[in-house]
């Protein structure tokens, strides 16, 4: 097979993992959807499972995918018990999301896949008893030797510093490390963590609430940039808010400045935020207190530094009767392009439905088409949307109303604009109920 894209999952579990002392068993499974970014041909993909050891779970599967189409593996194809990750190979330009869920469906999150890695990975918020939140993460060999991996955490405003030992991960395996279990961290740690390689790694984290049962999951950063674009901020939003997590990947200190876009949910107009960081240091922008405190927000945010590269996550958080949370990556507007893609939209799912948040990062106003893919799920075809986004602005798309009232929809979706223009999306992807059945993940931009 030629291999024109290699697509890297991490946290494909079918296993049992055990958070100590005061929290529960969680039994975690995962699932994956693979989108053929072809208009006109079909993909032949062959989906490759490895232990953490490095061998091959299961033979190589075979499939394929129709031009502009997506599938979806749940269950995936190991048995359970099954702790590793994913390599998808492909004849045409695919892309992928995976989603983790715990004690399905108590804890649910999704990521992306990757293209390739880097020897540098940066995670801008990790945490051990962080008001009852912990993180742990996958880290992944990209490259095709034995990666020997290190892990240096650089607290914030808590915690302590420390850098694990080296650990060799196989090609194409991963390795799980696991703050909850790390009391070199100290009683309580927030702050942020860089891993470095020989040889390319992707990573995964995921931020999982023992008090809040939520979780949130983020991919870390191959790269940094001195702008960076967050196409969905919110404050009081039927109880939902966001909080900005932002790390120095540079090598100096540096300023950064958070300016806020329209309000498209109120008139309250937020002034920027600022604050000074250090190499590899990162700090917290929460979005329910301060001048957020009381005022209804719903809109955008653009980071900019004095000169030092930097990264972003962004949380989006409701704390209440029902805890629910999910993250999405801050993008670097110099990868926008004029097509992004999203491998899963859905609506009436067994009660799920998605909402796309389209943000336009480049200098002037640009017309968007959103163009939804093939139902696999029924007949309904949804119509095109087309609008028009000014500077720094997002447009918001959510599949439960209107025309998809009573409509069943599982499918993809593609949002071009015109040439020259600059657009970044995200996903998210949500399940009224009582537990945190709420998950986001990027859009694929080519």
């Amino acid at each position: 097979m030629k291999k024109l894209n290699i697509l890297l999952i991490v946290l494909m579990l079918s296993a049992l993992f055990v958070l100590p002392a005061a929290a529960q068993t969680i039994t975690w499974t995962s699932g994956f959807q693979v989108q053929n970014l072809s208009s006109t041909t079909e993909a032949s993909i062959i989906i490759w499972y490895y232990n953490q050891d490095g061998t091959e779970a299961i033979a190589p599967v075979s499939d394929a995918i129709p031009a502009m189409s997506s599938k979806t593996y749940y269950p995936i194809h190991t048995a359970d018990g099954f702790n590793g990750s994913v390599v998808v190979e492909s004849t045409e330009p695919v892309v992928a999301i995976a989603n983790t869920l715990g004690n399905n469906p108590q804890y649910m999150a999704s990521t992306e896949s990757f293209a390739a890695g880097a020897t540098s990975v940066s995670l801008p918020l990790i945490m051990r008893a962080n008001a009852g939140y912990y993180t742990w993460f996958n880290v992944q060999n990209a490259g095709q030797t034995d990666a020997t991996v290190a892990v240096e955490f650089i607290p914030g405003s808590s915690g302590t510093g420390y850098t694990e030992p080296s650990v060799v991960i196989k090609p194409g395996a991963s390795h799980t490390f696991n703050q909850r279990d790390l009391a070199a961290l100290g009683v309580k740690f927030v702050g942020s963590a860089i891993i470095t390689s020989d040889v390319p790694v992707v990573a995964t984290v995921m931020q999982v609430g023992e008090t809040y049962r939520n979780m949130m999951g983020y991919n870390g950063f191959t790269a940094g940039s001195t702008t960076v674009s967050m196409p969905l901020i919110m404050s009081n939003n039927n109880g939902f808010y966001t909080g900005v997590q932002v790390q120095n990947v540079g090598t100096a200190a540096t300023d950064i400045t958070v300016d806020y876009g329209t309000n498209i949910g109120g008139t309250f107009n937020p002034v920027n935020d600022t604050a000074t960081l250090q190499p590899g240091e990162s700090t917290t922008f929460l979005h329910n207190t301060g001048q957020f405190g009381t005022p209804k927000y719903i809109g955008s945010a653009t980071i900019t530094t004095t000169g030092q590269p930097v990264v972003a996550i962004v949380n989006q958080v409701l704390l209440g009767g029902v805890a629910l949370g999910t993250a999405y990556n801050g993008f670097d507007p110099a990868a926008a392009t004029t097509q992004v893609s999203a491998p899963l939209i859905m609506a009436n799912n067994s009660g799920f439905y998605t909402g796309i948040q389209v943000q336009n990062v480049g200098g002037s106003a640009v017309q968007i088409t959103v163009d939804y893919g093939p139902n696999i799920a029924g007949t309904f075809s949804p119509a095109n949307e087309v609008v028009t986004i000014q500077p720094g602005d997002s447009y918001n798309s959510i599949q439960n109303d209107g025309v998809w009232a009573g409509n069943k929809y599982i499918g993809s979706l593609t949002v071009t604009s015109a040439a020259g223009s600059q657009i970044v999306m995200i996903v998210n992807q949500f399940l009224p109920s009582g537990s945190d059945t709420f998950m986001s993940y990027n859009g694929f931009n080519y």
